[in-house]
């Protein structure tokens, strides 16, 4: 990052004023007359209709349109436990993606605790004033027993993004990019290179789509997760191969698949070389991947590559689903977000992708034309028909599976 661009990001921070978000009224406050609807006395008439009917605060309060983004700042983005007040910009940047791409209202949550028990309680006790919650960059495998616990004791959508997030975009570019290389997911060997929250969800949603476990190789610090170690938690433990292959030179040799979502500069050229033919690489650790772009390509002419970043074509970036998804969910009153909606969204993701680009997202994306191919694999962010394909499909899966609590709304997301 140069010094030219650091400025800029603390300034774009601290001026006009400090933040990126803030809160707006919806009704008028001019007149004693307005202040008198707004608070005492007439606050306390929908006050009686809530206590006689709890389904009535989705009427006559903002909660069905609010989400909480919610951390312990124990993983903030790739730098690591910095602790609750240092993941702030980061919470208030998910609030402002949530408003930009799907309208919600988001407020972030920094969360201080010493044990997983007292940031359960914590949450689960302020969950009612929300429509859905987002939890956000909080270290594994603490990360899988928070969201699981949440689940269980909220009546609202639990979504920790860092795994599910991630996986949904993965999927939806791996599936298309398997397609243009002619290659099948259940016959596919995949090396993933990081063994976090975001490994685990890619892996297990990429099973959902087809992968088979056992061609699967996942590697931590310490190299391949095997099934004669004893040093490994039990979400490593699912991918714990039974393999005598030891390094990332061992599995990577004749593998259709690298996923990276460890740190920089891990893959190298060496080692892409040793993949099978029309191999798929995405290297997603930010800022730095885990092969440059560049270097892969003068390696092999024969991959696709993804990344996190947005100067390199497919962009695996968890803003294409993840304000799409808690939008389809609240509309139906969703009480989780499950597989089936997961999954709906990565055939809306791919799909799209498929498609005719409108004119102005090429412009957007400072390209001079985005088609289907090796290059665009993956819509980009400011695809406006994100929102009504994912929000749609994502509200369709929630009715199919029965966790909606309304139905969709008649024309639905049609004149977006």
């Amino acid at each position: 990052m140069s010094e030219d661009f650091r400025q800029q990001a603390l300034h774009y921070h601290a001026y006009p004023v400090p933040g990126k978000t803030a809160i707006s009224l919806t009704k008028p406050a001019n007149t004693v007359e307005d202040l008198a609807l707004a608070y005492s006395p007439g606050v306390a008439e929908p006050v009686r209709e809530i206590a006689q009917n709890a389904e009535n605060v989705y009427k006559y309060t903002g909660k069905g349109n609010m989400v909480a983004v919610i951390t312990n700042g124990t993983a903030i983005l790739g730098l690591g436990n910095l602790g609750p007040l240092a993941s702030k910009p980061v919470m208030e940047g998910k609030s402002l993606l949530f408003k930009r791409f799907a309208g919600l209202d988001s407020i972030d949550i920094e969360v201080k605790h010493r044990t997983i028990d007292e940031f359960v309680e914590t949450v689960a006790n302020i969950a009612d004033t929300f429509g859905g919650i987002n939890l956000e960059d909080i270290k594994a495998p603490d990360c899988f027993e928070i969201e699981k616990r949440l689940i269980e004791r909220c009546a609202i959508p639990v979504f920790h993004d860092d795994q599910h997030g991630t996986a949904i975009v993965t999927a939806a570019g791996m599936l298309n990019a398997l397609d243009i290389q002619g290659k099948d997911i259940s016959e596919s060997v995949i090396v993933c290179l990081g063994a976090g929250a975001a490994a685990v969800a890619c892996m297990e949603l990429l099973i959902k789509c087809g992968a088979q476990r056992e061609k699967i190789y996942m590697l931590d610090r310490k190299g391949v997760i095997h099934t004669r170690r004893d040093d490994i938690n039990e979400y490593k433990q699912l991918f714990a191969n039974n393999t005598d292959k030891r390094t990332l030179e061992d599995v990577i040799e004749g593998a259709d698949i690298f996923v990276g979502v460890s740190g920089p500069n891990l893959l190298t050229p060496e080692a892409l070389g040793l993949m099978a033919d029309k191999p798929v690489v995405f290297a997603c650790s930010n800022p730095d991947p885990e092969i440059k772009p560049e270097l892969a390509h003068a390696v092999r002419d024969d991959l696709i590559m993804g990344t996190g970043r947005s100067d390199y074509p497919n962009q695996v970036n968890n803003v294409i689903c993840f304000p799409f998804i808690f939008r389809g969910a609240l509309d139906v009153r969703a009480s989780v977000i499950n597989d089936e909606m997961k999954l709906a969204a990565v055939h809306a993701i791919r799909e799209l992708a498929k498609e005719p680009v409108p004119a102005e997202v090429v412009t957007a994306a400072g390209a001079d034309k985005l088609e289907f191919g090796t290059d665009y694999i993956i819509p980009k962010p400011m695809d406006p028909r994100l929102l009504p394909r994912v929000a749609k499909a994502v509200a369709q899966a929630a009715i199919d599976s029965g966790v909606a609590q309304i139905e969709m709304p008649v024309g639905y997301m049609d004149n977006k």
